[in-house]
């Protein structure tokens, strides 16, 4: 219950943060094309900074088996919601938008500064599992599906990824014990501490055009957020709780608590993106994206207090 509370208490204050970002779109200090430009500040230097932080642990066999909980975790909560997605898509006629925004969520600038609130700075480090399993996803898989076959994955956009080689350079720090110069580290550590505000003064600014009212009359998001909110979040907590009591981790209930927290955030920033560079509705998965960001306030601190209760 404590950390559930923590966590509602958390997404409260970025939710603040946001409502700043609503005003300054709304009273046009800013623009909403603004946000742009701060989204690529988050995605490809905040995070990273904040990716190679975690790093800076001493290595254990411990966490080198903790890790890989971690990864085998991300990797089947992505295919759960895959599969999930794939089975929906038939009967509930999902286009390429509604599938993604089922699958893929916000896993990185959302969920990095709600882990280091709620469960401190040394647990940020098995974040970068899921988001090195869904960074290579969204670049094969996603693109795939929202180009609709047009691109079949893109090697070059994995490499070249900040956060994936914020990730290689982060495990080899991590398996050789060096440690980053401390004015260096001093500047890491104040860019990774933005991420949270700066993240939510985002969403803030991306809904701050938008007729609120509009958002909430359309059917289809609510159908979606459902299921990228509650039914695939709430199967994950019980598979993870049953890993849990299984004990084959000393630290088992917090890893995959924080996979859990991953895999139950709102729909993924890149769908919009990746809509929009091929020419896709990209209004629509806008919609649907920030009717998933308010509705998360409430259905991730339930899904973290059922995961609890079970564990």
């Amino acid at each position: 219950m404590r950390l559930s509370i923590l966590l509602a208490a958390q997404i409260g204050v970025l939710f603040l943060v946001a409502f700043i970002g609503l005003l300054i779109v709304k009273y046009e200090i800013l623009r909403e094309d603004d946000s742009k430009v701060i989204s690529w500040l988050v995605a490809y230097v905040l995070s990273p900074c904040v990716i190679v932080k975690s790093f800076q642990i001493d290595f254990t066999a411990e966490k080198l088996k903790g890790l890989g909980l971690a990864v085998a975790a991300a990797v089947a909560a992505q295919i759960l919601f895959a599969i999930g997605g794939r089975l929906l898509s038939g009967p509930l006629h999902l286009t390429p938008i509604e599938r993604a925004s089922v699958i893929y969520s916000n896993c990185g600038n959302l969920i990095v500064p709600l882990v280091s609130y709620v469960l401190g700075e040394d647990w940020v480090f098995y974040t970068c599992a899921y988001m090195m399993v869904s960074t290579v996803l969204t670049w094969t898989h996603m693109q795939s599906l929202l180009s609709r076959g047009r691109e079949n994955g893109n090697l070059k956009h994995i490499i070249l990824n900040p956060n994936i080689i914020a990730i290689i350079v982060g495990l080899i720090l991590f398996f050789t014990g060096i440690r980053i110069p401390d004015a260096l580290e001093s500047s890491i550590d104040g860019f990774g501490g933005a991420i949270g505000p700066v993240s939510m003064l985002v969403v803030g600014m991306l809904i701050g055009n938008m007729d609120l009212k509009w958002v909430l009359t359309r059917k289809r998001p609510y159908l979606i957020s459902a299921f990228r909110l509650v039914v695939f979040p709430v199967i994950t907590a019980v598979l993870f709780a049953f890993v849990v009591r299984m004990g084959i981790h000393p630290d088992a209930r917090y890893i995959l608590l924080v996979s859990l927290l991953a895999a139950s955030a709102p729909v993924a920033v890149m769908v919009t993106q990746i809509t929009q560079i091929y020419d896709g509705d990209a209004r629509y998965a806008s919609v649907i994206n920030v009717m998933s960001v308010i509705f998360c306030i409430i259905s991730m601190p339930l899904v973290v207090l059922l995961y609890e209760r079970l564990c």
